[in-house]
């Protein structure tokens, strides 16, 4: 029987401002990427997050972005050097362990947000710079990567553990990586549509993308993205099409 982990971005709030409904993804997901307070996300939400993560089974990750509240990490900053980066992923990581600690649960692995995350999916040195600073402190964190594209060549070079992501809630263009935000169509707000589409991906093992190319890939984790009002509707609808279909869902194996 196959097993896949379901995951979405969680604690993106900040002081009394809230986003998304974790407690009830929490229900659902199998595994949480929580913000490190740089993209979103505050020490009293990172906590909170993470306590109830571990009272749920859940299992947690750190989810650093560039500095950038105001646009939520979804605005392209460039001039860091890769050591300054290194460092400000390592604070970050830093942190989310400190509060998960405290909260008596333990991060397992790491997955880079936004503007970030699509950077170092393009450009090799960002992605081995994310993971030089992932090994740094724990060899034995996961880097979430995706498949074909230099964040799976940089956990391949550092000999990190990965776990290969796709995404049900967003399209793909024909080089593998999500479609630009900015193109319409890029995020899917249809529930059914996303389920069968992720079920065809597990069942497959392949994505297609937005021109019909069939992309063959190993799928460890799926993300839901918790920050939009549908978001728990659609993870329960993809974990129910899932599991009816025989698939487990379930943290994927960390090394």
């Amino acid at each position: 029987m196959a097993s896949v982990d379901l995951n979405s971005d969680m604690g993106e709030g900040f002081g009394p401002w809230k986003m998304g409904d974790d407690a009830a993804m929490l229900d659902i997901v199998s595994s949480a990427n929580i913000a490190c307070g740089w993209h979103a996300g505050d020490p009293i939400i990172m906590h909170r997050t993470a306590e109830i993560a571990k009272a749920k089974g859940v299992s947690i990750g750190a989810h650093p972005g560039f500095g950038d509240l105001w646009g939520f990490g979804r605005r392209v900053i460039r001039g860091d050097s890769m050591s300054d980066l290194e460092k400000q992923m390592a604070y970050q990581i830093g942190a989310m362990q400190a509060c998960a600690a405290l909260a008596g649960h333990k991060v397992t692995h790491v997955k880079t947000h936004g503007a970030l995350g699509n950077m170092c999916n393009d450009d090799d040195e960002m992605a081995l710079a994310v993971g030089r600073a992932i090994k740094a402190i724990d060899p034995a964190l996961v880097y979430v990567t995706m498949p074909g594209l230099a964040t799976e060549r940089a956990a391949e070079k550092l000999g990190l553990p990965q776990a290969l992501e796709v995404f049900a809630d967003r399209t793909y263009e024909d080089n593998g990586q999500l479609t630009s935000r900015s193109k319409p169509g890029a995020v899917i707000h249809d529930a059914p549509m996303a389920a069968e589409r992720v079920l065809r991906m597990v069942e497959d093992g392949a994505i297609v993308s937005t021109s019909g190319k069939i992309i063959k890939v190993k799928i460890d984790t799926i993300c839901v993205h918790g920050d939009n009002p549908a978001a728990v509707a659609m993870a329960r609808t993809v974990r129910d099409t899932l599991e009816k279909a025989g698939v487990t869902v379930k943290p994927f194996k960390v090394a």
